[in-house]
């Protein structure tokens, strides 16, 4: 005979198996961090270049410094639609910010790990022709 149980047990048992409940759009354990400033960053080393970003805009080697920047992502035959064909899908760059010394803009993102999403729409940035400077944390 099988055993019955109810909605509410169902997905504590579901919860139970995929890790007691965490946040599984997370890569590899990191964790939310709070900057000084209040501002909520995915990992804490994305805050920790938020940070040095900041001291370059203060003295003066960057500009125009924006965080979470959408890009609209977009194909051969025109916008990359969501799956229910009702929006346009956007890559949210992690940091946009202006190179003074260079004269470019640049879209940084800060990873640990690359993973196979990732690739894809970095792909379709440099189709686009925007490339992204992916940068890491040292240690």
């Amino acid at each position: 005979m099988t055993e019955r149980m109810t909605a509410e047990q169902y997905k504590a048992a579901q919860r139970a198996a995929e890790g007691q409940g965490e946040d599984r759009r997370r890569v590899r354990g990191t964790q939310r961090t709070t900057t000084a400033d209040g501002i909520t960053h995915d990992s804490k080393t994305e805050a920790q270049r938020w940070e040095e970003l900041k001291l370059l805009q203060a003295s003066g080697a960057i500009c125009g410094l924006r965080r979470q920047a959408p890009i609209p992502l977009i194909g051969r035959d025109g916008p990359i639609m969501t799956d229910s064909g009702n929006q346009q899908r956007v890559y949210k760059a992690d940091f946009v910010y202006v190179d003074n010394a260079l004269g470019v803009m640049v879209v940084e993102d800060r990873k640990g790990h690359e993973t196979d999403k990732f690739k894809l729409v970095k792909s379709v940035l440099a189709a686009q022709g925007i490339e992204l400077l992916i940068t890491r944390a040292k240690g």
